[in-house]
């Protein structure tokens, strides 16, 4: 599964959504993750109440399934959760691979019943209507 991290140096999870410089995103599974890609945005992403700077940042995440943030705003929230992506906010600066061997574990075990929701939206069911 995908999960995108709000990041100013790309090691850790340090920063609030709207004003994220980078959103690193990396593919995590039970057997261990890897480094997908990282969107860089530009501009004034300072906090002004303007929502239009969040749009490419939705754009960019859409087929993740978990950001890690350290803050969002409500309207911010709201578009993350209206697009499937459940946010995940840390309290204090984290670094990424550390997240991502913390998740593995999780995904090795039992996970909770929130993810075990959104992982298997993400998987086809096929049925053999002949057996």
């Amino acid at each position: 599964m995908k999960v995108a991290f709000a990041t100013q140096d790309l090691k850790r999870v340090d920063a609030h959504f709207g004003w994220a410089k980078n959103i690193a995103i990396y593919d995590v599974n039970p057997d261990g993750h890897h480094f997908v890609e990282a969107i860089q945005f530009d501009g004034d992403l300072k906090e002004d109440g303007n929502e239009d700077k969040l749009a490419p940042k939705i754009e960019a995440i859409k087929d993740c399934v978990i950001l890690y943030v350290a803050a969002i705003g409500g309207s911010g929230a709201a578009r993350v959760v209206a697009n499937n992506i459940h946010p995940m906010k840390v309290a204090q600066p984290e670094a990424i691979d550390d997240l991502c061997v913390k998740l593995e574990d999780v995904l090795k075990g039992s996970p909770p019943p929130w993810l075990r929701k959104v992982l298997a939206k993400g998987q086809e069911r096929s049925f053999d209507f002949e057996d």
